[in-house]
């Protein structure tokens, strides 16, 4: 799979280029908006990585032109803009996904692997679905056979990182790293305790049960779907 990162700041760069290329990508790097666009034009790539915050040609606008040309390469912004009001432009500029500094190496690279598995409609991917569960990831709003679920941030982003990887088994090394941040295990049962009040909304006033505790982990799934076509353990 081709990558195409386009940042200017080196630190961040090199770490980027760094975990893709241990997880088996091919990546090149654009240090400015007009390089990075040129690339996009003569080259195919699977997915571009994109910053906000560019010298010479800003991310939004490389967005905006690509998409204007009908290229659908899919892109990933990833910026200090952590507003909602930030998200919505760089979706409604073409985006397909938005991702906030800092963050961990291993929830890009999922994300990167998600938007690649995903088949190209030009649209974002702005509201997840498993099942009846709907998550809103603009308006930060969570919804089960119609009904509107309270969570708190960082149930949200663990229900996110569950049904961003739906169907397979995400371990709590993997939760910790994409939730939390944490690149060691704390030896709390912090992921057991959110994972025990995020069941307690999402499933325990409903007669299906979506989160699951397999062998290796945990997974959300769509009981519809066929297990041996879905249930598998995760990338990391």
């Amino acid at each position: 799979m081709r990558v195409l990162l386009i940042e200017d700041d080196s630190e961040t760069a090199d770490f980027v280029l760094t975990g893709l290329k241990r997880e088996g990508f091919e990546a090149d790097h654009s240090t400015s908006g007009t390089d990075g666009l040129a690339r996009l034009f003569k080259e195919k790539y699977d997915v571009a990585i994109i910053d906000r915050l560019l010298p010479e040609l800003d991310g939004l606008s490389i967005v905006k032109v690509l998409r204007s040309a009908n290229v659908e390469t899919c892109v990933i912004f990833v910026t200090t803009l952590a507003s909602i009001e930030d998200r919505v432009d760089g979706l409604n500029a073409g985006g397909d996904d938005y991702l906030t500094k800092p963050f961990a190496m291993a929830e890009l690279t999922a994300r990167v692997n998600a938007l690649a598995r995903r088949p190209t409609t030009g649209a974002p991917d702005t509201v997840l679905h498993v099942a009846d569960l709907e998550l809103d990831l603009i308006a930060r709003k969570t919804t089960r056979d119609g009904k509107v679920i309270a969570l708190q941030p960082m149930e949200f982003k663990l229900l996110e990182t569950l049904m961003r990887n739906s169907g397979r088994v995400v371990t709590k090394k993997m939760l910790l790293e994409q939730v939390w941040n944490f690149r060691f295990d704390p030896q709390t049962t912090l992921v057991e305790t959110h994972i025990s009040r995020l069941r307690s909304k999402v499933d325990r006033d409903f007669p299906v049960v979506l989160i699951a505790t397999v062998q290796g982990g945990y997974c959300l799934r769509d009981p519809a779907a066929p297990p041996a076509a879905t249930l598998r353990e995760g990338n990391q």
